[in-house]
């Protein structure tokens, strides 16, 4: 099993490039795999590797940046979510390009799971998904708007466009694993919204503390690895993505005749030519066959160790 690790903290970074090579450096060392973003702002990404392993990296984080002091959240996955590492310099950790969004100046008030589901229950409160449509299609909190949005600096643009102070005094947010959330409660605390709620660590920090018979949670959370869904628990989801289109899909959708594992699905295989699906064919074929290859070299190693 393979641990997983989502994490983020908004904290001051001056000198970016000697701290990306030694994180760089550090994950080599220890076979890491996922994504890690750093910015002036902070660290934000989900990586993953073998326990022991995965705990050296925290480690590290830690006597860097004091992760642990932000959001740090655990799962597992049964085989390796991500294909390589990367570490790479952003502007933002999270992109918004909306300068008056600063956690570190102002944010939401924190609501626990424990007591998320009381606060929504509330007829006054407006309860808001800040995530993109292809996340909100796999799963959603009942009751919840979705702003139908493609990326999240369109976030903005929902919230001048549909969203009153004067009508909305109370604004309750989610996101998957609470760094949106920071961003979005502090763009609209900027924008003169007095009440601003949001759920600490998270979508995934409700199904990891809340019990299923509990849950006012409908369907699977999004994640950004070859998981692609989570259920209560963390427990891996029934999703597969789409390699042509990128679009996550429900088990329904894995059955359609359209769909062709690493090629194609109901929503793009309209688009795709016939190049097109011929390349993606040889793409999956070089995967899987790459795939093969290095668990049969692991296979080996572990036999010679033996």
């Amino acid at each position: 099993m393979y641990k997983v690790a989502a994490l983020y903290r908004f904290v001051t970074i001056n000198d970016l490039p000697a701290l990306q090579a030694e994180i760089k450096a550090a994950c080599k060392e220890n076979d890491i795999c996922g994504t890690l973003l750093i910015a002036p702002e902070g660290i934000n990404g989900t990586i993953a590797g073998l326990p022991d392993q995965l705990d050296n990296i925290i480690a590290v984080l830690d006597d860097k940046l004091a992760v642990s002091k932000g959001e740090l959240k655990y799962s597992s996955a049964s085989k390796k979510p991500f294909l390589r590492m990367k570490v790479r310099l952003k502007k933002e950790i999270i992109t918004m390009k909306a300068p008056e969004a600063d956690p570190n100046v102002v944010v939401g008030e924190y609501v626990s799971p424990e007591e998320w589901n009381a606060l929504v229950a509330d007829p006054d409160v407006t309860l808001l998904d800040t995530r993109n449509d292809y996340e909100t299609r796999v799963g959603i909190f009942k009751g919840a708007i979705d702003p139908d949005i493609k990326t999240f600096t369109e976030f903005k643009d929902y919230v001048e466009k549909h969203l009153d102070p004067q009508k909305q005094k109370k604004v309750a947010m989610y996101c998957t694993g609470g760094i949106r959330c920071e961003k979005a409660s502090a763009y609209m605390l900027s924008k003169g919204f007095e009440e601003v709620y949001h759920l600490k660590g998270g979508i995934l920090k409700y199904l990891e503390n809340i019990p299923e018979e509990q849950s006012i949670w409908d369907g699977e959370c999004f994640v950004f690895d070859h998981r692609v869904g989570v259920k209560h628990g963390l427990q891996e989801g029934d999703y597969a993505v789409c390699f042509g289109c990128r679009e996550p899909l429900s088990p329904a959708e894995q059955q359609d005749p359209s769909y062709e594992k690493g090629v194609s699905c109901p929503h793009c295989i309209d688009s795709l030519s016939d190049e097109r699906i011929a390349a993606l064919r040889m793409r999956h074929k070089h995967m899987t066959a790459n795939i093969q290859n290095a668990e049969t070299e692991k296979l080996a190693g572990k036999s010679a160790e033996s």
